[in-house]
């Protein structure tokens, strides 16, 4: 049986690499879609948690501005940007008995990533070796400060937190018209117009150019952002 020629098996080598150039950008982009979708799912089911706790709790949102402060590495340690703490490791442990596991509080898209161990994005649940960690973030309750800030709604209900953030001249979340206009959770992201942002994460966002968000109504939504790649 006569065998391959070298030109032959050159030439379907250079196609197998042609075919291989052609595939892998698409198979990336797949792979990137469903790790987003994954994500959406995670922030879903944060909150049902959110929705759930609320029914239990005469429609009133957490208050835990004690986690805030205790849990593992404080409150805010970090000296550059954000400015305020929105880590979620509070809400992880409030919403327990709510949601399914600690593990969707993590996007699959971070895990692994340079990202994933920022001190400004990962929180751990407890000071043991193999605590839980999570890395969303949640504006709306990003300092501890008494009184409340407008801005921020620990212990309000979801009428008045909108109403609150309205009033609060917050350029960052605007002026909403209703619940669907109010974030609630999100991936973490650091924009490329901010100077004090770390040079190691300026511009990385969790989803290549934007993110995902959870409102406060419990729909979830992709946003792009032209400040991260």
């Amino acid at each position: 049986m006569q065998g391959f020629t070298l030109i032959e098996l050159l030439v379907v080598i250079a196609m197998i690499a042609i075919l291989a150039a052609i595939l892998f950008p698409v198979y990336a982009r797949v792979k990137a879609r469903a790790k987003q979708t994954s994500c959406l799912e995670n922030l879903k089911q944060i909150g049902v948690g959110f929705q759930l706790y609320l029914t239990d709790s005469d429609e009133r949102l957490p208050d835990r501005r004690d986690l805030k402060r205790s849990l593992p590495g404080g409150y805010k340690p970090w000296t550059s940007w954000p400015t305020s703490d929105p880590r979620g490791g509070w809400a992880a442990l409030v919403l327990k008995t709510y949601t399914s596991s600690y593990e969707i509080w993590n996007c699959p898209s971070i895990l692994g990533g340079p990202m994933s161990d920022a001190v400004q994005v990962v929180q751990a649940l407890d000071t043991s070796g193999t605590s839980p960690k999570t890395r969303y973030w949640l504006w709306r309750f990003d300092r501890p400060d008494n009184p409340v800030p407008p801005d921020n709604f620990w212990g309000k209900s979801p009428d008045q937190a909108t109403q609150d953030l309205a009033q609060a001249n917050n350029p960052q979340a605007g002026v909403p018209q209703g619940e669907a206009d109010v974030e609630l959770a999100v991936d973490p992201y650091f924009p490329e117009t901010i100077p004090s942002v770390d040079p190691k994460l300026k511009g990385l966002s969790t989803h290549d150019g934007g993110r995902n968000r959870l409102f406060l109504d419990n729909h979830v939504k992709w946003l792009k952002d032209i400040r991260t790649h």
